[in-house]
């Protein structure tokens, strides 16, 4: 019973202290929640652009192939021995310049008999013609002796052209690739002596989608980069639009010339076409770093006046707003839907803002890049 009172009695003088000392804790930390409410985290600085719209030539974009205006792998179309050679590889050379030379010996004497033999036959073929004034011979005899004449006339022909095919030229006027024949080497008929391709210009051939069609035609300027120059712009024209439409893929083949002076686009290489359509329009036109790309939704932050829902002072701070975004051009973007000129967007400093933040415009601090034909750094 005794112990009952005093727990009762423990009970009585601590249970106040308790829920005085809570109640303070209460106040403090209410007042803390309070004085957290009044204090705005520290304005981040960014650098802002005010939209307006500009001119915005319009492009189709694909990816092209280079194919040289000629190109062939040059054969022998006789076998034999190799004895001149008269290029080196990677050499220029002319149309009907000489490439390689195999060896005619053979043929040459044979050449020397036919055509002895053509002179004694056309010695017969007079005698047997004077023979028949006199009615001495047939014109059986006569036709045989002309007959014979021709087969030698024939013969030399046909050993003059074995002889020149041996003599193997350039077709065309290109660049040789490397060569595979040796001085010396025995060849077959259709043996590969060398590639030759003609490089002035060449041929970029793409595809577009078969709704595109309505809009390219031929003489529509392209511009053609590649990875392996960085910087290179060349420039060529549509000459060719194909007159069928891929029935699996729907694209339409398309082949432009470029006159490649400098010989830097090589038959095979992968190249970027740029199709520069004469209609133009007028977008927003925004530096990508601005975007906030996400898979829900592109978006920009919109710098606006505001004032606290909680009440105080009026201060300057983001939103968030979905844009719809189109073509790119060098270092900018073009903004289809979502924005209207004169307003203010960030440009850099976006991964650091959450909406209604706010903000402290910087803009004497470096600004990201808003170049249309942005050109690359000397190094």
């Amino acid at each position: 019973m005794r112990a009952v009172k005093q727990i009762i009695l423990t009970l009585l003088v601590g249970l106040p202290i308790i829920v005085g000392l809570g109640f303070i804790k209460y106040l403090q930390i209410s007042a803390a929640i309070a004085e957290g409410k009044k204090m705005q985290p520290p304005p981040a600085a960014v650098t802002t652009l005010r939209t307006e719209e500009s001119e915005w030539q319009e492009t189709l974009h694909a990816i092209g192939t280079v194919f040289p205006s000629q190109g062939i792998t040059v054969r022998s179309e006789e076998a034999g021995k190799v004895v001149r050679i008269a290029f080196e590889s990677g050499d220029r050379v002319k149309e009907g310049e000489l490439l390689v030379e195999l060896d005619t010996s053979v043929e040459e004497a044979q050449l020397r008999g036919a055509q002895a033999k053509v002179a004694w036959s056309k010695q017969e073929l007079e005698r047997e013609r004077n023979l028949r004034t006199r009615a001495v011979n047939s014109a059986a005899e006569l036709e045989a002796s002309l007959a014979e004449a021709r087969g030698a006339d024939a013969e030399v022909e046909a050993l003059k052209a074995k002889i020149a095919k041996k003599r193997i030229v350039a077709p065309f006027t290109g660049r040789t690739g490397i060569r595979q024949v040796n001085l010396g080497q025995y060849v077959s008929a259709g043996y590969e002596l060398v590639p030759l391709h003609s490089l002035t210009p060449v041929y970029v051939d793409f595809s577009l989608p078969q709704q595109h069609l309505g809009k390219i035609a031929v003489g529509h300027r392209v511009r053609i980069t590649a990875d392996a120059y960085e910087g290179l712009e060349l420039f060529g024209a549509i000459t060719t639009i194909n007159t069928e439409v891929d029935e699996t893929t729907r694209n339409v083949k398309i082949r432009a010339t470029v006159s490649n002076a400098q010989e830097k686009l090589r038959p095979g290489m992968y190249t970027r076409v740029e199709v520069v359509l004469p209609q133009s329009k007028r977008f927003i036109a925004l530096p990508t770093s601005s975007i906030s790309y996400a898979p829900y939704g592109d978006t920009v932050y919109v710098v606006e006046k505001m004032k606290p829902q909680e009440g105080g002072d009026e201060y300057l701070g983001v939103r968030q707003q979905v844009v719809k975004l189109g073509a790119k051009r060098g270092d900018q973007v073009a903004v289809l839907e979502g924005l209207i000129p004169g307003m203010e967007i960030v440009t850099s400093g976006t991964f650091k803002l959450r909406p209604y933040a706010p903000v402290q415009i910087n803009n004497e601090s470096a600004k990201p890049s808003n170049d249309p034909k942005p050109e690359p750094e000397d190094t």
